[in-house]
């Protein structure tokens, strides 16, 4: 039943995920269209710097509350209830904090940060959306725990299609487009979108909580004790991965590009590249969420058997589906970035880019099992390793060769730290590395496939970069290639069942 529930949620969550990667896509162009590259840099700044403070005001809530809550209801005498509000607890307290600070450091933060104290008055803010976004953190978190994660992916739907509307509308009512008021456009719609999630998630918590008894095993002081790890590993992570996002500009400009040039070049990368690159990953973000719940109940329960079943699969069937991406991104990274407004600049760094898909996409999973599993401080370590790899990259590569340097940094940053994850969580889950299912066989079907299916096209719709071309070509791609591990799954599944009667009756 739960492996049924898992799969039902799985598809849910990408059908509406998928509808949300493709409106934010949409939304970038538009962005770009009306207030220019530059514009969209801005954007990703401002958005670098409030996923930090957000990370730091809620505690990296909704991954706190969906460990420690799925591990409360695998316990005898569980309160989830309790847990959840520990959680709220807490990120009232952070967000509080680090509201004050913000409010009081706002010129220096428009100074240093940005470019002017112009912004100052688009930061002081951010206190509204942090607070609001922190407890609606908590709420998604105890729904996904709770087996209920399209509760909390229909607060996201509302809360980016609240969102959006306010940043359309503010940006075709807006008739100064500085780096000011593209700053206040984000924060104000920011805010409005938190509150409608907020509001939204108040809401069906008071219509389908959990009615509970029982005292529950964790204390406030436990929670926060558990809690902080957690909480580490999430702002370690946004710390370096805003240190690298402030950085980018800043090295394309020692590489001779204009402050805007540099900004529209960061815009692009952002809003186009990088959007493209992870567009087909929204099935495994969806799974992501119930990975953690099921192997922190699994782990919480010492079901060793389980772990070891889940990160087997797991790894065979992200390979299987990350190699294919990757091989469709690099036949159309031209034609997709020229067709989403980055030229020829974002096709060929979206092509540059597209091998190192397999191991962007296993982080996805790795680093669910891993957190799942309680392994927080081998996954912070990773992660610190991991963005040195990046920044040093960085600031060595970008200044003598530009925007190709940034292509360097992820192949060193991504290689370097999927291939620990992988080792790591092999000798954890104590399962054997199978080079042929999920490297060789995956590659060699990708290959035959595309040319079987570069065959079947030149001979019936013709081989174009036509977005209907493109469109034919991949569905029947993935149609052999499907299909080819489908009758793979299909046949082991029989050879096992076959193999296991015979030893029943052998016994």
């Amino acid at each position: 039943m739960f492996k049924n529930k898992i799969i039902k949620d799985t598809i849910l969550l990408t059908i509406m995920q998928l509808a949300l990667d493709s409106a934010a896509l949409l939304l970038n162009v538009f962005i770009t269209r009306q207030l220019g590259a530059s514009a969209i840099g801005i954007f990703s700044l401002m958005g670098s710097f409030l996923g930090l403070a957000g990370i730091i005001s809620n505690g990296n809530a909704f991954l706190c509350t969906s460990r420690l809550i799925s591990e409360e209801l695998g316990k005898n005498g569980g309160n989830p209830n309790r847990v959840l509000l520990h959680g709220i607890k807490l990120c009232i307290t952070l967000s509080m904090a680090v509201s004050i600070l913000i409010f009081m450091f706002s010129g220096v933060i428009g100074n240093r940060f940005f470019s002017g104290a112009a912004v100052t008055g688009a930061v002081r803010l951010m206190p509204v959306a942090l607070i609001s976004g922190a407890v609606a953190s908590c709420l998604k978190g105890y729904f996904n725990a709770c087996r209920k994660a399209s509760a909390a992916a229909f607060g996201d739907i509302l809360e980016f299609s609240v969102q959006s509307g306010a940043i359309v509308t503010l940006t075709l009512l807006t008739t100064s487009h500085d780096e000011a008021s593209v700053c206040r456009i984000m924060i104000i719609s920011i805010i409005i979108g938190n509150l409608s999630s907020l509001i939204y998630m108040l809401i069906l918590f008071a219509k389908k909580r959990m009615h509970c008894c029982q005292k529950g095993t964790l204390s406030f002081r436990d929670y926060v004790g558990f809690a902080f790890p957690i909480m580490g590993g999430g702002i370690l992570t946004s710390v370096l991965s805003s240190a690298n996002d402030a950085l980018v500009p800043v090295c394309l400009r020692q590489y001779g590009d204009s402050p805007e040039q540099a900004l529209a070049m960061f815009g692009i990368f952002e809003a186009i590249v990088i959007p493209t690159l992870f567009f087909p990953s929204v099935a495994l973000c969806s799974l992501s969420g119930m990975i953690v719940t099921e192997s922190a109940r699994a782990s919480a329960a010492g079901n060793c058997e389980r772990i070891r079943s889940i990160a087997s699969r797991l790894i065979e069937c992200t390979t299987i589906y990350s190699v294919f991406s990757a091989a469709v991104i690099m036949r159309f990274g031209m034609p997709i970035g020229e067709m989403l407004g980055g030229g020829e600049t974002a096709g060929k760094m979206i092509t540059v880019i597209a091998p190192v898909i397999p191991f962007i996409y296993m982080e996805i999973v790795l680093e669910a099992m891993i957190k799942g599993m309680g392994l927080q401080a081998f996954s912070s370590l990773n992660y610190l390793a991991e963005y040195v790899i990046r920044i040093s990259t960085l600031l060595i590569i970008v200044p003598h060769f530009g925007f190709a340097g940034i292509a360097v940094s992820y192949y060193a940053s991504n290689i370097f730290g999927n291939t620990s994850r992988l080792i790591k969580l092999i000798k954890s889950a104590d399962i054997g590395f199978k080079p042929v299912k999920w490297i060789i066989s995956p590659i060699f079907y990708a290959i035959l496939t595309m040319f079987t299916t570069e065959l079947l096209c030149r001979l019936t719709i013709g081989a174009g970069e036509k977005l209907w071309q493109i469109i034919g070509f991949t569905v029947v791609w993935l149609i052999l290639y499907g299909g080819i591990f489908s009758l793979n799954f299909y046949f082991n599944a029989k050879t096992s069942s076959k193999n296991s009667n015979q030893a029943a009756v052998c016994a």
